[in-house]
C-alpha cells in the first residue's frame, strides 16, 4: 500500500520523536535511525486502518528496538519469559485501538525526560530494559507498556520493578544527578506510580509557594512525603523539564509559555521540597532543558 503524501509528512513530524526514543532504548543513535526506518517501510507497506499514528508508530518502533535488543543477547535469559517476535510480525500486527490511548497522551515527553546511565540499562534483559525505559523515563502506563511487549500490565509492572532493583544496586541513590531525580519523579507523576514516588521524597518533603502561583490554582503548603506523592500521583502531564537558576526543575507551560515553575531542592538524591513560583522574573528566567540537565 502506497501512503498518502499527508501520511508521509506526518511521519517526518513524528521522525525525531521516535529516534529519540529508540536511542534511549537501544543507546546507539545509527541504530535508532535504522530502527526508524523499518518503522517507516512497515507503514508503507501496511494496509492496516491506523486510528492513531503516534501511537502505532510508537508501538512498532518499540517492538523493533526489543527485537534487535534481543538479537544482541548473546544467550537465553533465564527470566525474560516473553516469546520472540520477527521483524515482519512487529510491524504488522498491532492492536491500534489498544496502543492508542497512552502512547499518543505521553508524545511530548520522548524528546525531554531524562534516562540512567547507559552502562547500567546494559544490565537489564531486553523486556525489562523497554518497561523501564517506557515507564520510568517516558512515564507510559503499564497497560501500553503490555501491549507493546505481548505481555499482561502485571507482569509489565514485574518487568520494571525488576529492573528498576538492578539500576538502584547499580547506582546508589547518592550518585544520581539532581536532573535525573527530578526526571524520574515527572515520569512517576505522569504516570500514577505512588510507591515511586515516596520513593523519591524525603520523608519530610514539602510543597510551598509563592503568591503568583497560589494566585494562579498551586496550594500553599502542603507537608510530609505521602500528602506530596498524593498531590502529584497522575499530575504534571503537561511539565517539562527546565533549569531554573541553573537548577533542574519543571514547569508548566501554556502555549509555549511557561505558567508555574516547580522548584525542587534535592538532598542525598530525594526531594525534600518542591516550590511553585509564577513571579513574572522568574518565569522569564526559566530555560527548557534537554537530557543531562543541559539548556
Amino acid at each position: 500500500m502506497v501512503r498518502s503524501a499527508q501520511e508521509t509528512t506526518a511521519f517526518e513530524a513524528e521522525r525525531p520523536r521516535l529516534v529519540g526514543l529508540a536511542t534511549r532504548v537501544l543507546g546507539d543513535a545509527a541504530e535508532a535511525e535504522d530502527i526508524v526506518q523499518q518503522a517507516w517501510l512497515r507503514l508503507d507497506r501496511s494496509d492496516t486502518e491506523i486510528d492513531s499514528l503516534p501511537a502505532w508508530l510508537t508501538t512498532v518502533t518499540t517492538r523493533l528496538c526489543l527485537d534487535r535488543l534481543r538479537a544482541h543477547t548473546p544467550t537465553p535469559v533465564a527470566d525474560e519469559h516473553l516469546e520472540s517476535q520477527d521483524a515482519g510480525r512487529a510491524g504488522t500486527s498491532v492492536p491500534t485501538s489498544a496502543a492508542a490511548a497512552d502512547p499518543a497522551h505521553g508524545v511530548e515527553l520522548a524528546e525531554t525526560v531524562g534516562v540512567a546511565l547507559q552502562v547500567v540499562l546494559d544490565q537489564l534483559t531486553p523486556s525489562e530494559r523497554v518497561a523501564f525505559v517506557l515507564h520510568d523515563t517516558f512515564g507510559f502506563e503499564f497497560a501500553t507498556i503490555a501491549t507493546m511487549l505481548d505481555t499482561s500490565p502485571a507482569a509489565a509492572r514485574k518487568l520494571a520493578s525488576r529492573a528498576r532493583t538492578k539500576v538502584r544496586a547499580a547506582r546508589p541513590r547518592d550518585q544520581l544527578a539532581d536532573w535525573e531525580v527530578v526526571d524520574a519523579f515527572l515520569a512517576a507523576a505522569r504516570g500514577a506510580d505512588f510507591g515511586r514516588l515516596l520513593e523519591l521524597l524525603a520523608p519530610d518533603a514539602v510543597i510551598g509557594a509563592d503568591p503568583a502561583a497560589v494566585l494562579a490554582g498551586t496550594p500553599e503548603r502542603i507537608e510530609g512525603r505521602e500528602a506530596v506523592a498524593t498531590f502529584f500521583n497522575g499530575a504534571a502531564a503537561a511539565a517539562l523539564p527546565v533549569l531554573v537558576a541553573d537548577r533542574a526543575g519543571a514547569a508548566w507551560f501554556y502555549r509555549g509559555a511557561a505558567r508555574v515553575v516547580f522548584d525542587f531542592a534535592i538532598a542525598d538524591g530525594v526531594v525534600t521540597r518542591i516550590d511553585f513560583r509564577a513571579d513574572a522574573d522568574v518565569l522569564a528566567s526559566v530555560r527548557r532543558r534537554q537530557d543531562g540537565g543541559h539548556a
